[in-house]
């Protein structure tokens, strides 16, 4: 997987890509679709109407990263909105996508902020 990724961002492109595009095709979808800074610390990932393959666009201070991961069997958990908007996910729910659990779950532990230990 992805390493370092601590403060990125990850926009999901919704609904389907044509992903014979590459570099340059993904990232005019950012720019232009999407009016989103393409150089910022962010993953913009991509998938394709049949839900068995994902591209991940990604700049790294001098260049773009394109990942790429394709299933020989099943498919990805994509949300089911089908239009064609971004979604802002969490790195954590980025992770679950790629190991084939949907990211929206019903429920989830509450993430608890403590200031003291007692």
């Amino acid at each position: 997987m992805i390493n370092g990724l601590g403060n990125c961002k990850v926009y999901l492109a919704c609904g389907a890509t044509d992903l014979r595009k590459s570099i340059d095709g993904l990232s005019l979808i950012v720019s232009e679709s999407f009016n989103m800074d393409l150089f910022s610390a962010a993953l913009f990932v991509f998938c394709n109407r049949n839900r068995t393959k994902i591209k991940i666009l990604h700049w790294e201070s001098n260049g773009f990263w394109l990942y790429y991961k394709r299933l020989e069997k099943g498919t990805f958990a994509w949300p089911k909105e089908d239009d064609d908007s971004i979604k802002e996910i969490t790195t954590r729910e980025l992770r679950w996508l790629l190991d084939g659990i949907p990211i929206e779950q019903k429920s989830r532990f509450k993430e608890l902020k403590y200031c003291v230990v007692s």
